[in-house]
């Protein structure tokens, strides 16, 4: 089910607006689920499954939690380590470059949305999603349309699926030097584009993507 939303229900800041509802109705692991490096050229997508205890007051500790395209390096990197700490239980999976290639890069989220709840200790009786579908996930799944921007399970999740492929890439940087991974993280940046143009491929790249694609 998508939740679908008028924009002037978005809140000023994430809340947990839809966990409460879930919590309320006994349900406890509630897992909010974001992903980060679909666009890309280069390197894997990533998928963050984080829940956190069912009680709301833990909303004062999560202040400044937000989508985390809105936050620079820093500030994502520093909010990575503390919902680390405050989480109930989370988890992170990837799919690769050769998998998005091979299956596309909707199945290939599915995939890294499922490694990374396989990856969790308890298993979710609810998940919220950024407005991605998730067929024959073993509980009940709530697509949000902005949903990084309303739930905080869900914005907490993006900024740990952002940081951590960022830190892949950062190491992927000095696997494949001279292409510029930890600066534009394998998006089609100008300078990307023209570290192709002078090197080629490598092994990471999107081959099914434009303007890898053979036409």
């Amino acid at each position: 089910m998508i939740k679908k939303y008028d924009p002037e229900d978005i809140p000023p800041a994430p809340d947990f607006q839809f966990e409460e509802k879930i919590w309320s109705q006994g349900n406890l692991y509630v897992v909010g689920v974001d992903e980060a490096g679909r666009g890309a050229l280069a390197g894997p997508v990533a998928a963050a499954a984080l829940m956190f205890a069912p009680e709301p007051r833990i909303a004062e500790q999560l202040f400044g939690v937000r989508d985390s395209k809105e936050m620079n390096p820093r500030s994502r990197a520093e909010w990575a380590t503390r919902l680390q700490e405050l989480a109930f239980d989370f988890g992170v999976g990837y799919a690769e470059a050769r998998e998005i290639d091979s299956i596309g890069i909707v199945p290939a989220t599915q995939l890294a949305v499922t490694r990374a709840l396989k990856k969790l200790q308890y298993r979710a009786q609810h998940i919220l999603i950024d407005y991605i579908e998730l067929p024959g996930a073993a509980c009940p799944v709530t697509s949000i349309v902005k949903g990084d921007a309303r739930s905080l399970s869900i914005a907490a999740a993006s900024i740990l699926a952002k940081h951590s492929r960022d830190e892949v890439m950062r190491e992927f940087e000095e696997a494949y030097p001279g292409y510029g991974f930890a600066k534009h993280k394998g998006y089609g940046t100008r300078a990307h584009h023209a570290a192709l143009c002078r090197l080629g491929p490598t092994p990471i790249h999107r081959r099914s993507f434009k303007p890898l694609r053979p036409d």
